[in-house]
């Protein structure tokens, strides 16, 4: 496990590595106050171009709990491909430190920053997935119902990066997985069919449609995000005119199971996506999945940087 650059790079068995060693660190960790130094004398490099609350914290926390040290390094400092190229920022970086995490439109960028580089890289996200914030989400789902296979998650609204990342890891998993989006928003049509495609050995079933109502019928967890993301500013006055009918609110999360779960990675626009009842009601995961980055990223660090004789 070099990287950790996208979902569709890991076998189910990987996946719940990472999960496993995500809730023993968290478990470890509140039961006695602090997590063994196993990377004690690392460093790990945050890269940045689209600033972030919960990537940057996350990462230096989960370092920090970990025995090691953080260094960020803003969009102004490195300018990715343009004050420097991406091969030669990769290739500097890896003499310095020990890892990269980097938070990036171009998923180019990721691509290059672990071909030229000798270190592990972390996609912290970029415009084509978002594998950190799909993997904190399944293993709060896996908290808070005890189980993951066979479960249904439906997400409402753009078919973007996070979409993406849920999609693939809900079919490897066994979880079904719906989607209802705009027209013309759906999800990019390989994700879609790589998707099936896993879902079909999982048996387990992808829908995509327009209608969010059919798709949160029945569902257990039902997820939406923002409906412009970072980059999509020249976009957002037409996305506003198409999105309001895909408002995570308590009437649509009425359609799913009674004791059924609203989620959203953060940060929410409320009275957009999202209305504050749904966001701050009880049948919401917005916080203990936010916090769940850090658990999370804290096992995907574990395994890249840690010493061969990690406990797997």
């Amino acid at each position: 496990m070099q990287h950790f650059l996208d979902i569709a790079d890991f076998s189910a068995e990987e996946l719940w590595r990472f999960l496993h060693q995500a809730k023993a660190l968290k478990d470890e960790r509140k039961t006695t106050g602090s997590n063994q130094p196993i990377l004690k004398g690392k460093v790990l490099g945050l890269l940045f171009q689209k600033p972030s609350l919960r990537t940057r914290v996350s990462f230096e926390v989960g370092m920090l709990h970990l025995g090691g040290e953080a260094l960020y390094l803003s969009p102004q400092e490195i300018q990715l491909g343009s004050r420097e190229s991406v091969p030669d920022v990769a290739r500097v970086l890896s003499g310095y430190l020990d890892g990269i995490m980097a938070r990036v439109f171009s998923h180019d960028h990721i691509l290059q920053l672990a071909h030229y580089g000798s270190v592990p890289v972390i996609n912290g996200l970029s415009d084509y997935s978002h594998p950190c914030q799909a993997l904190a989400d399944i293993f709060t789902i896996w908290e808070h119902f005890g189980q993951v296979a066979g479960l249904k998650l439906a997400f409402v609204g753009d078919g973007n990066n996070v979409a993406t990342s849920l999609a693939i890891i809900a079919a490897k998993l066994g979880m079904h997985f719906s989607l209802a989006s705009p027209p013309g928003y759906e999800l990019p049509a390989d994700i879609l069919a790589s998707a099936q495609n896993l879902a079909e050995e999982t048996e387990v079933s992808i829908t995509v449609g327009h209608n969010p109502v059919e798709a949160v019928a029945g569902a257990d967890v039902v997820y939406t995000d923002v409906w412009a993301s970072m980059g999509q500013e020249a976009e957002r006055t037409e996305r506003l005119k198409v999105f309001p009918p895909y408002q995570l609110n308590s009437k649509l999360l009425a359609n799913a199971k009674q004791e059924a779960v609203a989620m959203h990675c953060l940060p929410a626009h409320r009275g957009e996506e999202i209305t504050d009842n749904v966001a701050d009601g009880p049948q919401s995961l917005l916080f203990p999945q936010a916090e769940n980055r850090l658990h999370a990223q804290k096992g995907i660090l574990a395994l890249l940087l840690a010493s061969d004789s990690l406990n797997s």
